[in-house]
């Protein structure tokens, strides 16, 4: 039985990863800094920080395969507080590739690299050989870990794979990024518990794929013959306004009575248009996403249409409060 170590797998993306390989048979080991509230019973926990080096050395002399998403994801975090974020996502990565070349050079290591790193200076499909320009202390970290895995598979001769994955989303997505913020306001908006939705660049363009098509991709970049960096995108590209008209459009209200805009949400460099070309992936790894925009929009409105459902009632009978954007029920 394979042994795979998924760090940062108590997140969004890692625990995705960390159910499709149980469900593949894998020994899955969830590494993270606290425990998982997604953790099956046949899954092992370890609760660390990347940061701790004995502990990451033990951890990835357990198992074969590492996917390795700890990351401090957020934009807005990493940029107020760039020097800690740094720490984390560029010496927790060399840690994992250090564990691994000095334990176990057979290990198959998979780093999540981001479209973050390209920057969406010029409207183009970005391939595996396009031009990295980091907006973000978040996108500048990812580029060089993305780099140190590179460096650590050439110099070394470990399977080190990068999988550079444009936006990916599901009803789990966290709240702070703008599809889910979009689909909860919408939920909660249609349940009468909210009026008004405030965002920043509507005019942004983004590349919006289904997480759940994405961990495919990601399983098979590691199970190819040999260790590369890959796209793994939708080859195509929609605006925050065009998703937020089509969250809207299904509980038939018009986006343009509930969004406002605020120069608050605006990044301080803004990254306005990404947009992936999964040529490679679909050729050699025979991967594409099968998930359309509609349909990913779909999933997550509905699904938080029922998270507000249940939201109403708990405070209809008083049990919860009010804390969401802007609602109607003081």
């Amino acid at each position: 039985m394979a042994k795979t170590l998924v760090i940062g797998g108590s997140g969004f993306l890692g625990s995705h990863v960390a159910d499709i390989l149980t469900t593949k048979g894998h020994e899955v080991y969830i590494y993270d800094i606290e425990k998982s509230k997604y953790l099956s019973s046949s899954q092992k926990m370890i609760v660390g920080d990347i940061l701790d080096k004995k502990l990451i050395d033990k951890s990835v002399s357990k198992v074969d395969y590492v996917y390795h998403f700890a990351a401090v994801a957020d934009i807005k975090e990493a940029k107020d507080n760039p020097i800690e974020s740094a720490r984390f996502n560029i010496i927790g990565t060399l840690n994992i590739l250090e564990a691994i070349k000095n334990i176990n050079k057979n290990i198959k290591f998979y780093q999540a690299s981001s479209s973050e790193m390209y920057g969406g200076k010029s409207e183009e499909k970005l391939n595996e050989e396009s031009k990295f320009d980091p907006k973000s202390p978040y996108a500048a970290a990812k580029v060089f870990s993305h780099d140190l895995t590179k460096v650590y598979r050439e110099s070394y001769g470990m399977f080190c794979a990068s999988g550079i994955l444009f936006n990916h989303e599901s009803p789990f997505r966290g709240e702070t990024f703008v599809t889910r913020k979009i689909s909860r306001a919408v939920g909660r908006i249609h349940m009468g518990l909210q009026s008004k939705l405030t965002l920043g660049n509507l005019d942004a363009k983004r590349d919006w794929g289904f997480a759940g098509d994405y961990v495919d991709g990601m399983y098979k970049i590691l199970d190819y013959s040999k260790a590369e960096d890959w796209v793994i995108a939708t080859g195509n590209a929609h605006s925050v306004e065009d998703f937020a008209k089509k969250a809207f459009n299904i509980v038939d209200k018009n986006y343009e009575d509930h969004i406002e805009t605020s120069e608050r949400y605006l990044r301080p460099n803004e990254v306005n248009y990404l947009l992936g070309d999964p040529s490679k992936a679909n050729d050699l790894l025979n991967w594409e996403s099968s998930t359309s925009f509609d349909e990913l929009i779909k999933l997550m409105v509905e699904n938080d249409i029922e998270i507000a459902t249940k939201e109403k009632m708990l405070l209809d009978n008083g049990l919860i409060k009010p804390t969401w954007e802007n609602p109607i029920i003081d």
